[in-house]
């Protein structure tokens, strides 16, 4: 296993930058839901891009550490409670999102764990599982958030933290092609701001990622534990609720 600097932060059992990478993005998908409880806050959209590739960086982080999990390296506690709050959140998630096309977040993020961890090991059970992770991200693109793109961008930032920097381009380009939707695409082309910072902020939010992962921050970063797993659910019910006031 490689050694060199840019994976030393993956391997601390207890890493105050990654956890920060979690404050931001549970922080700033909570900034980016509520315009679905005050539409007038539309504009949060922008900063909202950023939550999905913080949640990406963690979960590469977390494969990359060498005493995650069992022999082929996949957490199967961490693979358990994702798969479980995928279930346990669609209800939630459609209560305030009413008219959504897709799934919620986390069926994502189990299939970017297990490419991801496909990425990281060599052996034959790794390397199916997320063989078999791929192709259901290919197929079930149009009801996935993020898309196919979105499974992949785990992968993409591990191979960012494993190679040198040019492999940066790798997520950049990747949670780009995750948040595509054509309008955006068509407004740019005319020189619409809102759209430019929606393109600006997707290409931003890895290396900002990456970079905040290889800090040391200068003040106490509280762990984010299993309670963040609960938050997901919660803040929809309690953004719901709101609403209807």
């Amino acid at each position: 296993m490689p050694s060199s600097s840019p994976q030393q932060p993956l391997i601390r059992s207890r890493d105050a930058a990654l956890d920060l990478i979690k404050w931001l993005a549970l922080l700033t998908m909570l900034i980016d839901h509520l315009r679905h409880a005050w539409p007038a806050l539309y504009f949060l959209y922008v900063p909202g891009r950023l939550a999905f590739a913080l949640f990406c960086l963690a979960i590469a982080a977390n494969v990359a550490r060498p005493t995650v999990g069992n022999a082929s390296g996949l957490s199967v506690r961490y693979l358990g409670w994702l798969l479980l709050f995928s279930l346990i959140s669609e209800w939630p998630y459609r209560l305030l999102v009413s008219n959504a096309e897709s799934l919620n977040v986390m069926p994502t993020l189990v299939l970017g764990l297990l490419i991801a961890n496909a990425a990281q090991r060599s052996d034959i059970q790794a390397r199916w599982l997320g063989a078999g992770a791929l192709a259901v991200a290919v197929l079930a693109h149009e009801w996935l958030m993020f898309g196919a793109f979105g499974a992949l961008l785990p992968a993409a930032f591990l191979l960012a933290l494993r190679g040198p920097r040019a492999l940066w381009l790798l997520p950049m380009v990747c949670c780009l092609a995750a948040n595509y939707w054509a309008p955006f695409y068509a407004d740019a082309a005319r020189g619409d701001p809102f759209a430019w910072s929606v393109l600006g902020i997707c290409l931003f939010a890895p290396l900002l990622g990456l970079l905040l992962l290889r800090l040391r921050p200068p003040f106490a970063v509280p762990p984010v534990r299993r309670w963040a797993y609960l938050f997901y659910p919660a803040h929809f019910l309690v953004l719901a609720a709101l609403r209807s006031l």
